[in-house]
């Protein structure tokens, strides 16, 4: 007997050394954090009739959807750091796009800052911070360093040969204003693609260290302007005759206040109804494509085994306009723009095909990831854990989700020309919850909207100012004004961006 534990106790040392933690203990899990960039809910898995998304759909059906899950800034970079730190834009200080959060608190760990220092292999392929789309394509953007142990910046053609073909409403400019190519080349060719077999290679190096769990984080590119896809399936998905065009845009603007539309370009005042079937052929053709790469990596995942262990999160930034209230693109705080998709494959926790049908935040995911896998956060973060929710999707959480926009200049946000708007600089605040909608402007001084979404998800009707829902109005608004003091930190003051350098940090020294 003593031989044999002797033996025993030999192998457990010897498996303990050659792994670095014993074989008996519970294994963290992994994270695989998937992102699209401009991308709304214009997927199979949430009802689209035309828009073909089977990976997405497939991913779906393995975990829990979120269905009225928003993003806290309807704008890429404000949006991506508070996400990633867990902190309303009101604390990040991140405003508009081309900063990065350790120019106003440079001492904040972020989401995969804190998964990198608990001992996690953390790397990021593409777009996960801000990126001037397309021109930083190939480049490391606007990043955090201190993020990632692994950058990769992979740039097809879609980037470094096919500019001079886009068209584009504004000559030469194709990243802020509506522009779209079907590329002869195959997928790939292109960013986006490489992105997913450069995915696949770390995923095959991951496979091989069983003794350390990994946070990968993919950002695709597509369906952000420009619109490049490969022509061939894609586009031919979307026959160009039968794109809908939104109808009654003059009717439903007549009661929306001017703020609510000012993220309106000038450009767009010459598009046509041919333009626009279009923009939207190519817009779903690029959702296609980005859908085929997310297959391809969770494919991966699955063929290498890491699937059981592995948790999965696909979202966007935020969401997008194709034509509804007459916008195009993001910054308004209409359902189009605020809401996202938001996927979640938890082993363990969620099940198939299950659905969250109460709001939740980006800013949740910070938590609720920490929570999955044991690691401590930042005592500041501001989002709730929806580890309940994941165990149960009756959950109802806190109730509600908060997103915010500027308009003209606000803070740490340069000046911006808005339509229709003074040049004075204010938010507005929308508050979802399960059955309302409701926007102040500047505190309700540059209008209010109310929508009811059992009865108009398309938020054509604004019942703001109907005196049979004055008190609902009135509830609503000392809500939001609660919920837009929690977005805060402690002094109450938005954090000032620095001057001068800054620099990345790991720890605090």
């Amino acid at each position: 007997m003593k031989r044999l534990l002797s033996v025993a106790l030999t192998l457990f040392t010897f498996l303990l050394n050659a792994t670095g933690s014993p074989i008996f203990a519970e294994q963290r899990p992994n994270v695989l954090f998937l992102i699209s960039d401009d991308l709304n809910n214009m997927l199979g898995c949430y009802g689209h009739p035309l828009v073909k998304t089977p990976n997405i759909n497939r991913l779906a059906a393995r975990g829990l959807r979120f269905d009225k899950a928003y993003c806290s800034f309807p704008l890429c970079g404000p949006s991506r750091n508070s996400m990633l730190t867990g902190l309303y834009p009101n604390s990040t200080g991140i405003l508009t796009n081309s900063q990065i959060f350790r120019q106003s608190i440079p001492q904040q760990q972020s989401m995969p800052q804190v998964f990198r220092n608990a001992g996690y292999f953390v790397g990021r392929i593409g777009k996960l911070y801000h990126y001037n789309v397309p021109n930083s394509i190939g480049t490391n953007g606007h990043d955090d360093p201190a993020s990632w142990e692994l950058e990769l910046n992979p740039a097809g053609v879609d980037r470094l040969e096919e500019h001079p073909k886009i068209k584009t409403l504004t000559p030469g400019q194709f990243g802020g204003t509506l522009s779209w190519y079907a590329s002869p080349k195959s997928d790939m060719h292109h960013t986006d693609a490489k992105q997913a077999e450069d995915a696949e290679w770390v995923l095959e190096r991951c496979a091989k260290r069983k003794d350390r769990p990994f946070f990968l984080s993919v950002g695709f590119f597509r369906p952000h302007t420009p619109y490049v896809a490969p022509k061939d399936p894609y586009f031919g998905y979307y026959p160009v005759s039968e794109m809908p065009v939104v109808q009654g845009v003059k009717e439903d603007r007549a009661d929306i206040p001017a703020a609510a539309l000012a993220s309106q370009k000038k450009e767009q005042d010459q598009m046509t109804d041919d333009l626009r079937r279009e923009c939207l052929q190519a817009y779903y053709a690029s959702i296609s494509f980005m859908d085929a790469q997310v297959g391809r990596i969770v494919d991966a995942l699955d063929r290498l085994g890491l699937s059981e262990n592995t948790i999965i999160v696909f979202t966007s930034d935020h969401g997008y306009h194709v034509g509804e209230h007459g916008l195009w693109q993001k910054q308004s705080l209409f359902e189009e723009s605020a809401r996202v998709p938001l996927l979640m494959v938890a082993p363990g926790t969620t099940s198939k095909g299950s659905v969250a049908a109460n709001p939740v935040s980006h800013v949740d995911l910070f938590p609720t990831l920490a929570a999955l896998c044991d690691i401590k956060t930042p005592e500041n973060i501001q989002g709730q854990s929806l580890v309940p929710m994941l165990k149960d999707p009756n959950e109802i959480g806190r109730g509600w989700a908060l997103t915010q926009v500027a308009r003209g200049a606000v803070g740490n946000r340069p000046n911006a020309k808005a339509a229709n708007v003074e040049r004075k600089g204010f938010f507005g605040y929308s508050l979802r919850t399960l059955k309302w909608r409701y926007t102040e402007w500047d505190e309700g001084k540059a209008g209010r909207e109310l929508y009811d979404h059992d009865q108009d998800p398309r938020e054509i009707t604004n019942l703001a100012d109907d005196p049979a829902l004055a008190k609902i109005v009135a509830e609503l608004s000392a809500q939001i004004q609660l919920a837009v003091k929690s977005t805060f930190p402690p002094s109450g003051e938005t954090p000032k961006i620095q001057e001068g350098l800054w620099a990345p940090l790991l720890l605090d020294p």
